[in-house]
């Protein structure tokens, strides 16, 4: 049986039990490009200073040596979350010379994407497989999509929520299948609802022309005075396809009905070849160009805007650590780079996020059959080119809703999760960040995207110049406050054991890469 968020907001209640909401765990990636203060790329390569990319902890690249990414640990604390996110990009800040942090996802100015450099991170077998992979990445799909910058949020409900919602629904389960399908059950209802993060968040409306170097794209482009390419309602051109996504997946259907589901489907997924990049070859001139011409490379490859997760132990794949331990959080992927705060994702934003993923938790959750995915996607594919289109018609589970109507309709079933996060903290945070965001709803002229299209195309102005500024000023802002968590020496003695850390990999290596890959696929 499922039970309503009332009832269980009642049983926390009646248990003295609402101190256990203040436990949700939660940690941020966020991706940001080094910049040169003209606003093109810097092709310095990783800084020393700031460790090895390989093994870090909290300072890390992506796809690219100039691309890089920012780690939390995990924080039960919003205000800590942002605070510590602040903290590493000070540390960065300051040792970067005179270079920025971009602000926004889509790339700056890029004259060649050729150019941009693949991340390295050593001689190690693991450390050039993770190489290989990109360079797969890039014969696949090109370089410039690969330095768009995101935000991921990793989030989880403490075992506690899960052991009194267990109780409250009868179920016999283990508590490990048990929290293992009521993830699930939070995915397929971020699915339904995911429209939502791209129209309240999306910043991405516009593109500097660079990006989409000599490649044709079937989106009606219309071009500000200031020569930036745009679409009227777009909110995230990042999550467009013109943006982080994978058409050679579109075949794959990946079920979130349960884990076991999920991975078997996920299996199938990484066994389909592909005839498209069979042609590129697995090695050209004795030289790696992808790690294998399958659709997927490695899991990593599956572009979805939600994962379910669990920590993998060293040289574990993901797909089995979910298989032996289930399902232990769950990473949102769906979140631009927030150009109007320092550290790319606001405190409120987290707050939002706390409420709507806990309603996805516990709203009643139907199976989703192939139709009903394809159409959640179709809704998300509509919001983030047109999602402010006044005309724009959203479909749930058949019946057509204005984004203003259904918003409103979530919202308010939104509202007793902040009234219960608020009565576990203390306050009305909560609370008014809902109203806050649902004002967007009410007035899409207060999104983020419309702020940004107002600014380039009603007001003529530079992207890049903006961005760039907005950048100068967080790099002021950072390196003049406090470390709030953190220290200058915990950074600098962090970066020395990391570099420790990477040669002792390396010296450990006693296979060629040639049969560690081998082993690595036949295990």
């Amino acid at each position: 049986m499922s039970v309503s968020i009332q009832d269980f907001a009642q049983a926390l209640r009646n248990n003295q039990q609402l101190a256990e909401l203040t436990k949700i765990s939660r940690g941020i990636e966020r991706e940001t490009l080094r910049v040169l203060p003209r606003g093109e790329l810097s092709y310095h390569p990783h800084y020393h200073a700031l460790g090895s990319a390989l093994t870090h902890d909290e300072i890390t690249t992506d796809y690219a040596e100039n691309l890089l990414e920012f780690i939390t640990p995990v924080s039960q604390s919003p205000e800590q979350a942002v605070g510590q996110l602040a903290d590493i990009q000070k540390f960065v800040l300051s040792e970067i010379d005179d270079e920025l942090l971009w602000p926004l996802s889509m790339p700056c100015f890029v004259d060649d994407a050729n150019k941009i450099p693949l991340a390295n991170y050593g001689s190690s077998n693991i450390g050039t497989m993770k190489t290989v992979y990109r360079q797969g990445l890039k014969n696949r799909y090109g370089s410039m999509m690969q330095v768009i910058a995101g935000i991921h949020f990793n989030f989880s409900l403490p075992q506690s929520f899960w052991q009194i919602l267990q109780t409250l629904e009868n179920s016999q389960q283990s508590l490990q299948d048990y929290q293992s399908d009521k993830y699930f059950a939070l995915l397929r209802n971020y699915k339904r609802y995911c429209w939502l993060i791209p129209y309240l968040y999306g910043s991405s409306p516009a593109i500097c022309p660079s990006f989409l170097q000599g490649r044709k794209t079937t989106l009606p482009f219309e071009k500000s005075s200031s020569g930036y390419m745009y679409l009227p309602y777009a909110t995230s051109l990042r999550m467009s396809d013109l943006g982080y996504t994978n058409n050679a997946q579109s075949s794959l259907y990946i079920c979130y009905n349960s884990l076991s589901q999920y991975l078997t489907q996920v299996a199938k997924a990484m066994a389909v070849s592909s005839d498209e990049f069979e042609k590129i070859g697995i090695k050209k001139d004795g030289q790696y160009q992808q790690l294998n011409s399958n659709v997927l490379q490695i899991e990593n490859e599956l572009y979805s805007p939600i994962r379910p997760k669990r920590v993998a132990k060293s040289g574990e794949k993901p797909s089995h650590a979910l298989a032996e331990r289930g399902v232990e959080y769950i990473e949102v992927r769906a979140l631009d780079v927030n150009p109007f705060s320092a550290t790319g994702i606001s405190i409120e934003q987290v707050r939002f996020l706390d409420i709507f993923l806990t309603f996805c938790a516990l709203n009643h959750s139907p199976a989703l059959d192939c139709d009903d995915q394809h159409q959640f996607e179709e809704n998300m594919n509509d919001v983030v080119v047109r999602g402010r289109d006044p005309q724009l018609k959203l479909n749930d589970f058949g019946a057509l809703k204005s984004v203003q109507a259904w918003g409103r309709e979530i919202f308010t079933a939104m509202l007793p999760v902040a009234q219960l996060l608020d009565e576990a903290h203390g306050g009305d945070a909560y609370q008014q960040v809902l109203n806050a965001e649902l004002a967007k709803i009410k007035d899409p002229s207060l999104t983020p995207s419309a702020k940004i299209l107002a600014h380039v195309v009603n007001d003529g102005q530079s992207l890049t110049k903006t961005a760039l500024a907005m950048a100068g000023d967080y790099k002021a802002q950072l390196l003049a406050q406090d470390y709030q968590y953190y220290s200058q020496d915990y950074f600098e003695r962090a970066a020395i054991a990391s570099h420790q850390a990477q040669k002792a990999i390396e010296d450990s290596d006693t296979v060629s890469f040639d049969d560690f890959l081998a082993d690595y696929f036949s295990s």
